[in-house]
């Protein structure tokens, strides 16, 4: 992996000790440029825990991913520049079922900087621009919200989103260190069981500094602080248009 091209491909320029500050850096440098999608999912293209497949779909070809790519790829970065990384599975809560997925359905990392366990995801869509200091208890604020960690029972630790005064269960985790092919049953879940939120639309989204653009097969949603814009789309010629215009993208083979 060529992680200069790497970085260039997420605009960061700055230091590469594997520091806190580099860190955080890095994490909100790659959310802003990588986008979260599905689009290979609907276009039939097969998604493989190959780290030279994902690099040249993401850095290459300047695609993004979901989380098995993005952060599958990320922790290739860190670990690439000297961080102490290791890959974590994580149980998303379903709001709807007042549940948690399986295992597996989500892949997330810890980073240990000077004695200190940090979390950090590329890869969960609306999150958090900064790592978060695995600290119980504690609410940590972040420019895309508040977040705070307790357990969830003597195995699992729980990642909570704050918000007015509510919160809002993100997924569990245990610290155990994953292989990239565990997550290969659910990977694959996720591309071919009609049961996988993923398959339900397509979609792809990118985070802005103050805001949020989502496109699916039938809407752009542009999102600066509080003000929300909504497109219905009249045709496939106008899904690509925008597909280009804000996520510098083009259709998969298929994917019309």
């Amino acid at each position: 992996m060529d992680h200069k091209a790497y970085l260039e491909r997420i605009g960061y320029t700055g230091e590469l000790k594997p520091t806190l500050e580099v860190l955080q850096q890095l994490q909100k440098a790659h959310l802003l440029a990588v986008p979260f999608e599905n689009l290979d999912i609907h276009a039939g293209v097969p998604i493989e825990l190959d780290v030279e497949r994902i690099y040249d779909k993401v850095v290459g070809r300047r695609r993004g991913g979901f989380c098995y790519e993005l952060n599958g790829l990320f922790f290739q970065l860190l670990t690439a520049l000297g961080f102490e990384a290791k890959r974590i599975s994580a149980k998303v809560y379903a709001a709807g079922e007042g549940t948690y997925t399986p295992e597996y359905d989500h892949m997330a990392l810890l980073v240990t900087i000077a004695g200190e366990e940090y979390l950090a995801d590329v890869g969960f869509g609306e999150f958090s621009f900064a790592p978060l200091k695995l600290v119980l208890g504690q609410v940590q604020a972040d420019a895309r919200g508040d977040y705070r960690f307790d357990r969830h029972d003597a195995d699992y630790y729980r990642v909570i989103r704050v918000e007015n005064g509510e919160v809002r269960p993100e997924y569990i985790f245990r610290k155990a260190e994953r292989a990239f092919e565990e997550f290969a049953g659910m990977c694959r879940f996720h591309q071919s069981d009609s049961r996988s939120h993923f398959r339900q639309r397509r979609m792809i989204t990118l985070p802005t500094e103050h805001g949020r653009i989502t496109l699916t097969e039938n809407k752009l949603k542009l999102k600066e602080g509080s003000i929300t814009q909504e497109v219905t789309l009249q045709d496939a010629a106008e899904y690509e248009a925008y597909l280009w215009k804000y996520f510098g993208v083009k259709p998969a083979a298929g994917d019309r």
